[in-house]
């Protein structure tokens, strides 16, 4: 007889719990799906000191063959439907549409149930942790990793202790990371992996849900730590913000470009949306107030890459910034600044994202550029976008180049800024999370 895996359900949370110890991208909320995905969450939201939530769906059943799920419905208008199963069985849109009703009453009821009046824990930028007790077809899960991105979340974590290996193949391309302690090929039922798989009670759900609320996990992020500094580089003094929200997966310098200062409005705006999605921004001037007046220093890459190092080296001293990894949004000559300070030997720069600049500024400083580069430049940009595409041939890095379509130099049209503002958050957010932790000085 196969031994279970899992002893019950709080258990196989406990298990979960500490393969997600190392998770990045938080701020997390964690969502157990009810009933059985609630006892198996609740220890991963206490081990994570997240608030813990519900995310309530419907699997749909075939009317003649209700354990033969046909799809899922969720909160928020989700519906997830398995075009197969309802042609196989035959079924008309009014059939289904019957089951759909039926089950979103249930839905209601289960939501005003375990939630009361309550409204649903704020998921805008943020990461959903949905927990199950396991996965067997997966339509379930789909749709509660659906409700989660209608809902604002910024990633989408999947996290079970048990599924069957077809379930995982389908619903990898559905989430951002998918967490799961075994995928047995024997795989029949999720019972079979668990001594007690009792039915959870609703009691235990609200229960649970109580305990997590009256804890200590916080119900939303602290708020960021935000301050003017001063940096000294020999006798030059550079004013700058620095913003650390909690929990950040790691903090990007802003190199400005063509004079601008940390008041640029464009980069201003980038850093905004990094620090709601999770990660630290340096905006500080370049050059003093005195050397502004001096149009050649703006050129000066050599000089504005200095200051850059300079500044990382300052940044890594700093008691709420110096365990991050660090990334480089240079734009126009601030973008050759980057990339120069970044083809350092003894920079540590997780990745560099370029907004309009001028890599060919730093053309024999690209072959060593380790860093993962991004190049963004507007589709109407023609010659900067022929200076990009020339650079790019000479980085050995991983790199890519992307064109936003209809924006010119300074991405003014609508919408073009936002682009760059996801664009950079994705590649920032990806490669500052692969990078190792720095060591405590």
């Amino acid at each position: 007889m196969r031994r279970a895996l899992f002893s019950n359900r709080a258990e196989a949370g406990r298990q979960l719990a500490e393969a997600l110890q190392d998770l990045g991208g938080g701020p997390f909320v964690v969502l157990g799906l009810p009933r059985g995905g609630v006892p198996v969450a609740y220890p991963v939201a206490v081990a994570l000191g997240a608030p813990l939530d519900i995310i309530v769906v419907r699997k749909l059943g075939v009317p003649f063959q209700p354990e033969l799920g046909m799809g899922a419905i969720g909160e928020d208008g989700a519906r997830v439907l398995n075009a197969d199963v309802i042609s196989d069985a035959r079924l008309t849109e009014k059939e289904v549409a019957e089951v759909e009703g039926q089950e979103r009453t249930e839905l209601e009821r289960r939501v005003k149930r375990f939630r009361g009046d309550r409204e649903h824990l704020p998921l805008t930028g943020r990461t959903a942790i949905i927990v199950d007790d396991g996965i067997a077809t997966g339509s379930t899960a789909r749709a509660a990793c659906q409700v989660a991105r209608l809902q604002g979340a910024r990633q989408v974590v999947l996290a079970v202790p048990v599924a069957s290996p077809q379930a995982l193949r389908e619903l990898r391309p559905e989430v951002d990371q998918l967490v799961c302690l075994a995928a047995p090929a024997e795989f029949v039922a999720i019972g079979q992996f668990y001594g007690d798989f009792a039915e959870t009670p609703d009691a235990e759900v609200t229960r649970l849900l109580e305990l997590a609320r009256a804890g200590s996990p916080p119900k939303a992020a602290d708020p960021p730590s935000d301050e003017e500094v001063e940096i000294r580089i020999g006798p030059v003094a550079l004013k700058g913000r620095l913003t650390i929200p909690d929990g950040a997966v790691g903090v990007v310098v802003f190199a400005h470009g063509s004079g601008s200062t940390r008041f640029s409005p464009r980069n201003r705006s980038v850093a905004a949306a990094l620090n709601r999605d999770g990660m630290g921004t340096l905006l500080f001037d370049l050059l003093s107030e005195e050397e502004e007046v001096d149009r050649s220093l703006v050129f000066d890459i050599d000089l504005l890459a200095a200051r850059l190092s300079a500044v990382t080296a300052w940044l890594r001293h700093r008691p709420a910034a110096e365990r991050l990894p660090v990334g480089y949004f240079g734009a126009s000559t601030g973008a050759a600044a980057a990339l120069v300070a970044a083809a350092d030997p003894a920079a540590e720069v997780a990745a560099v994202v370029s907004r309009g600049g001028r890599p060919d500024l730093a053309a024999s400083h690209l072959p060593v550029v380790r860093a993962p580069t991004l190049l963004i430049v507007g589709s109407l940009d023609k010659e900067v976008l022929w200076l990009n595409r020339a650079a790019q041939s000479h980085l050995t890095c991983l790199n890519r180049l992307v064109t936003v379509s209809g924006a010119t130099h300074l991405f003014s049209e609508p919408g073009a800024l936002e682009q760059v503002a996801g664009l950079a958050s994705r590649w920032f957010h990806q490669h500052l999370t692969e990078a190792p932790p720095k060591p405590s000085r």
